[in-house]
């Protein structure tokens, strides 16, 4: 888990893409620093696993099943977790999928799903959080995007992927200028980025992020806490790149 410790008790998180890998990482993290998580995933089982892990560590988590790359069961989300825990204190995007398909082999499906999951996603919860969030009179929506995963390398063939998360930056820092008036504060914490229009790959670099996956994996942790945390409180419209050590 992350080294930042941060007292968010009495504070409800949404954490979309909870059922594997950094998503659920995040949701076991806030629930340990005392936070009510909703947990949401498409697939039930997976957060049938991430909610007994948290219930092992005596943390409190619901289980949310919905698939976020359509407005409407997004917005039948967000109510319910508003009916369970009275408000969303803090939104994390972590839902993504990521087909390995070339531009010229791509179908329209793989494309439509991967900029529906990815940017749609982020777009339809930010929105609706946004609006509960701007009710309540403030909150923290953290995007991840880049590589994030724990044991991610440079992959071929990820045009859909990758045009998902250069526009998800953009739209972070859209809703970050927009919703500032509403002292809602909107980040992006990325991993990879720098890297990400380079090609072809480093054999150095990926033998860098081999050596390092663990600590870079800590690092996101760390550095998602913190940015919703109280320390972080005049940050927002910031692109935080994790593995050039820089903030944009």
């Amino acid at each position: 888990m992350a080294q930042i410790t941060t007292d968010f008790s009495e504070k409800v998180v949404l954490v979309t893409g909870a059922g594997h890998g950094v998503g659920r990482a995040l949701a076991e993290s806030f629930a340990s620093q005392g936070a009510a998580v909703a947990a949401n995933d498409i697939n039930p089982l997976s957060l049938d696993e991430t909610l007994a892990r948290i219930a092992t560590e005596g943390g409190k988590a619901r289980d949310y099943a919905f698939d976020v790359a359509k407005r409407m069961p997004v917005q039948a989300m967000v109510n319910q977790i508003l009916e369970d825990w009275g408000r969303i204190d803090i939104l994390i995007n972590c839902a993504a999928v990521e087909p390995a398909e070339s531009v010229l082999d791509m179908d329209e499906w793989d494309w439509h799903r991967t900029i529906d999951v990815n940017l749609g996603g982020s777009f339809f919860t930010m929105q609706q959080v946004g609006r509960a969030m701007r009710q309540q009179g403030g909150g923290v929506i953290t995007n991840l995007a880049g590589r994030i995963s724990q044991d991610q390398l440079p992959k071929k063939n990820q045009a859909a992927y990758l045009a998902s998360q250069m526009g998800l930056v953009g739209l972070t820092l859209e809703a970050a200028k927009e919703l500032s008036v509403y002292n809602i504060r909107v980040n992006v914490v990325c991993l990879g980025m720098r890297h990400i229009i380079s090609f072809p790959a480093d054999p150095a670099l990926e033998e860098e992020q081999r050596r390092n996956r663990p600590e870079l994996f800590e690092r996101i942790l760390g550095m998602v806490l913190y940015l919703c945390g109280p320390a972080a409180e005049s940050l927002t419209g910031q692109v935080v790149n994790l593995d050039s050590h820089s903030v944009v």
